[in-house]
C-alpha cells in the first residue's frame, strides 16, 4: 500500500505558498521525506548538482583508471519475479510493471567521486547512503504550467541504426505508449488542457562502458486554481511516479512488492529544488547504494505482454554504469 506522508507534504504547501526555496527528497513509498531550506543544504552533506541548482564546482577530468565490477543475479533468479509479473500481467491486473533488481558491484571509486565526475542532467550525493546520476526529469512547475517528461526505452547506442530501431520496437512504443498515457492522465488531476508536446524523442546518454539512446515525451498542462502554489499536495496526487512504477498504479505496486523482493528506499523515489517561483525534479534512477559497507546499483524497466526474458535481463545489466568519459 503506498503510505503517504502527510505533515512533509503540508510543510511543503507552506514553504511553496510563501516563496521559500527548498530542496527535497522523497522516496519511492513517500515514507521518507527529506525537506531543506536553502540555508540548511550545506550542513546536511548533500551535494547537488541540478540545471537550475548547482551548489558544487565542476572538478578536471578524473587522472585514475577506473575499476569497476558488477556481480548481476543469474538469469534463473531474474526470472523468478519476471514471471510473475508476466503472470499478472496475463491475468489482466496490470498492463505495464517496472521490475528492478538489486545489483553488488565493485569499484575503485567512491560515491563522492561518482558524483563529481559523473555526467548527467540530475546528481546528488547525500551522506555518503546514495548517489545517483539521472537523465529523467519528474515534474517542472514555471509560470503556473506544469510539465512532465516520461521516459521508457533504451537501446546499445553502437548498435546501426540504433534510434530508428528503439522508435519502432512493438515493445518499446507499446511501453511508451502506455506510459505518456498514465501520465497524461495523471496530469490531468492537478491540471487542465493536458496535452502531448513532443513524442518519442530520442536522447544519447553516454557513459564508461558504453553509449545508450533513450526515448522521452514531453506532456504539459495548466495549473488548476486549487493546486495553485501548493507544491506538496501536487507531488501527493501524483506519486509514486508513473515511469518507475507502472499502471494501474495500485494493483502495479503490489505485483512490483511480491515480485522483487528487496525495498527500493530512495531508489526510484523523486527530489526536487524550488527556488521560490518554480519547480525542477527527477526520477532518482541510475542508483548507487551504500549499504552495510557493500555497494549496490538498482536498475530495471518496463515490463509489458511482449517482453522478452532475455531481452529484459540484458537492460537491467545494460544500465549498470557509470557516466564517466
Amino acid at each position: 500500500m503506498f503510505v503517504v506522508n502527510h505533515q512533509k507534504f503540508m510543510k511543503m504547501d507552506e514553504l511553496s505558498a510563501g516563496k521559500v526555496p527548498y530542496f527535497f527528497i522523497i522516496d519511492f513509498l513517500a515514507e521518507n521525506i527529506e525537506i531543506f531550506e536553502e540555508k540548511e543544504i550545506q550542513k546536511e552533506d548533500l551535494l547537488i548538482d541540478f540545471p537550475t541548482f548547482p551548489n558544487t564546482s565542476h572538478i578536471s577530468k578524473l587522472n585514475k583508471k577506473i575499476e569497476w565490477k558488477p556481480f548481476p543475479e543469474t538469469l534463473e533468479n531474474f526470472k523468478s519475479g519476471f514471471d510473475n509479473v508476466q503472470k499478472n500481467i496475463h491475468l489482466g491486473n496490470s498492463y505495464l510493471v517496472n521490475y528492478t533488481r538489486k545489483t553488488k558491484i565493485e569499484t575503485n571509486l567512491t560515491l563522492k567521486e561518482i558524483f563529481y565526475y559523473s555526467k548527467a542532467k540530475y546528481k546528488v550525493f547525500y551522506k555518503n547512503f546514495f548517489v545517483f546520476f539521472s537523465p529523467e526529469t519528474f515534474i517542472k512547475i514555471s509560470a503556473g504550467k506544469i510539465f512532465t517528461y516520461p521516459m521508457k526505452g533504451t537501446i546499445d547506442a553502437s548498435i546501426e541504426n540504433a534510434a530508428q530501431i528503439l522508435r519502432n520496437d512493438k515493445k518499446e512504443k507499446a511501453e511508451h505508449y502506455t506510459v505518456v498515457d498514465l501520465l497524461r492522465n495523471d496530469l490531468s488531476i492537478v491540471a487542465d488542457e493536458v496535452k502531448v508536446d513532443q513524442f518519442q524523442r530520442i536522447d544519447l546518454i553516454k557513459t564508461y562502458q558504453k553509449d545508450l539512446y533513450a526515448m522521452s515525451s514531453e506532456i504539459s498542462g495548466i495549473i488548476k486554481s486549487e493546486y495553485s502554489s501548493k507544491i506538496g499536495s501536487i507531488l501527493k496526487k501524483l506519486l509514486p511516479a508513473g515511469s518507475i512504477l507502472g499502471a494501474p498504479k495500485a494493483k502495479t505496486l503490489e505485483i512490483i512488492k511480491e515480485s522483487e523482493g528487496y525495498e527500493r528506499g530512495f531508489y526510484t523515489g523523486i527530489c526536487g529544488w524550488f527556488d521560490g517561483e518554480n519547480l525542477d525534479t527527477c526520477v532518482m534512477i541510475r542508483f548507487i547504494e551504500n549499504d552495510d559497507k557493500n555497494l549496490y546499483f538498482k536498475s530495471g524497466g518496463g515490463i509489458t505482454h511482449m517482453s522478452q526474458l532475455e531481452d529484459e535481463y540484458q537492460e537491467m545489466k545494460n544500465k549498470i554504469y557509470v557516466p564517466i568519459h
